[in-house]
């Protein structure tokens, strides 16, 4: 699936490949015919691309007219002022406030919305820039995509908001509680987070550029913990400074399976570097399978596309978790710009170069021979060869210079 759009407050989906069309989570019949997309629900419906064509079927849709009715109301409510509109909230918990698309500057609204009550409101594509919601309630609001630059936001409450890509660039969230928030594509590039609650939030693909991150608290009760039972829980604040790697340090912390599996990676991993044209990829194949034999955890990265910076940072944080490294050197092409950022750097990590008989090592590679952590380059005749002679020609030699490298 691609990523979610938002249109008139509903979510669309879609996969042109299949094709596949959601709205709402709703999957749409769908059939691509004479160079445009239609829909079997509104077969009058056409469109070049799957985007347009959801968006038609929404706007067409009976209850869109119904909807937007709906949004008007809840405006005009929200224009007689937060005290007002918290009043009808209290009065009327049961209705879920429609404000989609909504600008409110343009729609001459108080930009102060202080302790406003927000919970539970289709907020999606709002524009809520520069407003001040110290102490709003945004309790399982749904902000998708929806602007906040520069709001500023403490002590507000998100606890379970989705917050998909929404924009809180230069916003100020001190003291918010983001427990169980959905972060996904958000921007917070610029932003504060002081002092926030974190504790069961996802956070993928965050924009986090210049943001200020500090004591950011994870408050946990431990779920060995049973005196829960009795009213007396026991809870653990833990602090961090980085909203990303925040699931990574309580997972560490307090999941022994999470535990076990970072310690099978670093202690059986090898990363195995080659390239993967039809006759080396054989090759590279039986190497891993031999290796899994073996109780060791392969790790086969693929160089036949040119590379780049992220592939670079990828192989050199692959690198760090692996025990060694086996690099094919037989028709090297990417693979001397990737032993670069690792043999310099990584002197506790042995690497293990081999190559066909026959075949020339790139010249650069006369550069890594002096690091001691640099094996000699081994010379295998043929894939069968390579396979008998691996346990003594490369994993013992590999085994015994960690060893020396751990000694030392």
């Amino acid at each position: 699936m691609s990523r979610a759009i938002y249109h008139k407050g509903l979510t669309i989906e879609y996969d042109s490949k299949e094709p596949l069309l959601l709205i709402e989570g709703q999957r749409m019949g769908v059939f691509f015919s004479g160079g445009q997309y239609q829909s079997l629900e509104y077969p009058a419906i056409k469109a070049k691309n799957l985007e347009e064509l959801a968006m038609r079927i929404i706007e067409h849709s009976p209850e869109f007219e119904r909807r937007d009715a709906v949004r008007k109301e809840h405006v005009a409510i929200l224009k007689k002022g937060v005290a007002h509109w918290n009043l009808w909230r209290r009065e009327n918990p049961h209705i879920r406030p429609t404000l989609y698309d909504l600008d409110f500057r343009k729609a001459g609204l108080d930009m102060d919305l202080s302790d406003i009550n927000f919970c539970n409101a289709d907020l999606r594509n709002a524009n809520l820039d520069n407003a001040i919601l110290v102490q709003a309630n945004f309790h399982e609001t749904n902000l998708g995509a929806a602007k906040l630059r520069g709001a500023n936001l403490q002590k507000a409450n998100f606890c379970r908001t989705d917050l998909y890509c929404t924009d809180l660039s230069n916003a100020d969230l001190t003291g918010a509680n983001l427990q169980g928030t959905q972060l996904s594509r958000t921007k917070f590039a610029g932003a504060t987070l002081i002092g926030c609650t974190i504790y069961g939030l996802s956070a993928w693909d965050l924009d986090m550029g210049g943001a200020i991150q500090k004591d950011l608290n994870i408050i946990y009760r431990d779920i060995k913990d049973d005196s829960a039972t009795s009213g007396e829980a026991k809870f653990t604040n833990l602090f961090v400074d980085d909203i990303q790697v925040a699931q990574f340090i309580y997972l560490l912390l307090n999941n022994q399976n999470f535990r076990n599996v970072i310690e099978v990676v670093t202690s059986k991993a090898v990363l195995i570097l080659g390239r993967f044209t039809d006759k080396r990829k054989k090759t590279l194949d039986a190497i891993r399978e031999e290796l899994r034999r073996r109780n060791f955890v392969p790790i086969l990265f693929d160089f036949e596309k040119p590379a780049n910076r992220d592939l670079t940072e990828t192989v050199s944080i692959l690198a760090k978790l692996s025990r060694f490294v086996i690099a094919d050197l037989t028709d090297a092409k990417s693979i001397p710009q990737e032993l670069s950022q690792i043999i310099p750097f990584m002197p506790n990590l042995p690497v293990i170069p081999i190559i066909l008989k026959g075949r020339r090592e790139y010249a650069m590679f006369e550069h890594w021979r002096p690091y001691p952590w640099v094996l000699p380059v081994y010379e295998y005749e043929n894939e069968v060869h390579l396979i008998s002679t691996l346990p003594t020609s490369i994993i013992e030699p590999a085994e015994e210079k960690l060893l020396e490298i751990r000694e030392k």
